[in-house]
């Protein structure tokens, strides 16, 4: 008799990574010449990343140079959730929350696509914030990751625990 084999679809943002790339952002932000004079910072604030500059243009600039360092480090923007510039007094701030886990609605959106287009011995069960994925067959498992990857998803989606 065939071993159940399975693997978990996650959402979840490495922090290590992410804290790189901020120091990397608050670096580059430091010695570039058009953040010159602007007191442009990029720092943890709680859960969250804080942006804060001088003007709302150079915040942008800011959260940009943040993307690409993300981007770089191997962090999903789809993660990422950008508020829009807002000022007080004298100072822009941006706040770009990260999110993890998988919502319930994504979870059965996933489920549902799964059931529709995948393999018929392909079962998925939701497991809190995750999303547990089985069959006999790796071939079908690995079929199901295309599946998903190919889905173009609204949020991040990784594979963990493939056994």
């Amino acid at each position: 008799m065939a071993a159940e084999h399975s693997f978990d679809i996650v959402s979840k943002v490495d922090r290590q990574e992410a804290d790189n790339a901020i120091n990397q952002a608050a670096k580059e932000t430091a010695q570039r010449f058009d953040f010159k004079d602007t007191a442009t910072t990029v720092k943890w604030s709680g859960e969250a990343i804080e942006i804060e500059s001088s003007t709302e243009e150079r915040a942008r600039a800011a959260l940009d140079v943040l993307l690409s360092k993300l981007v770089r480090r191997g962090v999903d923007l789809k993660a990422v959730d950008a508020s829009e510039p807002r000022v007080s007094g004298k100072r822009a701030h941006i706040t770009c929350a990260l999110s993890q886990g998988i919502s319930t609605e994504n979870a059965k959106k996933i489920v549902k696509l799964i059931k529709d287009d995948g393999p018929k011995s392909v079962r998925a069960l939701i497991q809190g914030d995750e999303l547990r994925v089985s069959s006999k067959s790796l071939d079908d498992l690995q079929s199901v990751q295309a599946l998903i990857k190919a889905a173009d998803l609204d949020f991040a989606t990784q594979y963990t625990n493939y056994r």
